[in-house]
């Protein structure tokens, strides 16, 4: 039986409680997992895990939070990542929601684009595939 966005939502929001020590009413769709609340890089590993064991599903390194795309200079210029390195992004993370990062594609606002919400829907794909 597939699961409701609720549903999804709930267990998200579980695993986001534990892996972070936040609470409930913190993680919301629109939380930014790294500005809002509190994630560091290796959370995003740490949080990887915890969503696989919940959802039994298996998701490769890098699949959910890519940032492969910051170490190449094709996709960054500056402090900015290029048209071909949103691209790049839309490819790898189409799951997350680019409407903002667009119109300033500022390297360190990329976090910005790891929200529950994201989170979600990548999870929605994984267990529908």
């Amino acid at each position: 039986m597939a699961l409701s966005e609720q549903e999804i939502f709930e267990k998200v929001q579980s695993v986001l409680e534990d892996a972070l020590g936040v609470d409930a009413d913190d993680v919301t769709p629109a939380s930014r997992l790294g500005p809002d609340l509190g994630a560091e890089s290796i959370d995003y590993l740490d949080i990887s895990f915890r969503l696989e064991k919940a959802f039994t599903i298996k998701i490769s390194e890098g699949e959910m939070f890519d940032q492969s795309v910051l170490t190449n200079t094709a996709f960054v210029s500056g402090n900015q990542v290029t048209e071909a390195g949103i691209a790049e992004l839309k490819k790898k993370m189409p799951h997350a929601d680019f409407a903002a990062f667009e119109k300033d594609p500022q390297v360190a606002s990329m976090a910005n684009l790891f929200t529950v919400a994201m989170v979600c829907k990548f999870i929605q794909a994984k267990i529908a595939a």
